[in-house]
């Protein structure tokens, strides 16, 4: 299975989708970013060699997402990298992924229905104010949408670097998530991507 979306040229620059020097300021944009919101999930403080971790991976970036064989996309506002990241991936619903999910924290059940015309009914999740880490910091806005295949879990999710942007630019990730699809490994003769329909 991998995943197929449309992002808006005009205002999203594909991360995974670029080698060497092109892209590169936006790589390591959307690496910084992710990293810093995992730091924050655990309570790490911010680090001034964060910035070299950054541009490091940021440089093997493509070709790790080459190895997930399109099960990750990754994008970054054109105009302003640091603004705003989203991703998109596929994992597989393992028994240890679904209890996982079943123990999220109650903020995560404050949820509203996002339809998809591939995907159907999946979940949208915003957090502009989240609560603070363990170390007190803010954590960064974000949105989260969702859907369950039955095999695999499909999430999109978004972080955005300034809180009082957040509102303006989530409309935009709403778009990348309305053509979010998967394609899967079909035989020669078959067409492809399926647009999947809802139960009745």
């Amino acid at each position: 299975m991998r995943l197929l979306a449309d992002a808006d040229p005009a205002r999203w620059i594909p991360v995974t989708g670029s080698l060497g020097l092109r892209g590169r300021r936006h790589r390591k944009a959307a690496i910084r970013m992710l990293l810093g919101q995992a730091g924050a999930a655990v309570g790490a403080e911010s680090r001034p060699g964060s910035g070299f971790g950054a541009w490091a991976l940021s440089q093997a970036a493509p070709f790790l997402m080459r190895k997930a064989d399109g099960r990750v996309l990754v994008w970054t506002w054109k105009a302003e990298p640091e603004l705003i990241v989203a991703m998109a991936s596929a994992q597989e619903l393992t028994p240890q992924v679904r209890t996982a999910r079943a123990m999220m924290p109650m903020e995560y059940d404050d949820t509203e229905e996002f339809r998809n015309p591939y995907l159907g009914a999946g979940e949208k999740l915003v957090v502009p104010l989240p609560q603070p880490g363990p170390s007190g910091q803010a954590a960064p806005p974000f949105a989260t949408y969702t859907w369950d295949t039955g095999t695999h879990l499909i999430t999109l999710q978004a972080v955005c670097g300034d809180r009082e942007r957040f509102g303006t630019v989530i409309s935009a990730v709403d778009e990348i998530a309305r053509t979010l699809r998967t394609a899967d490994d079909l035989a020669i003769g078959e067409a492809g991507p399926v647009l999947r329909l809802p139960p009745a």
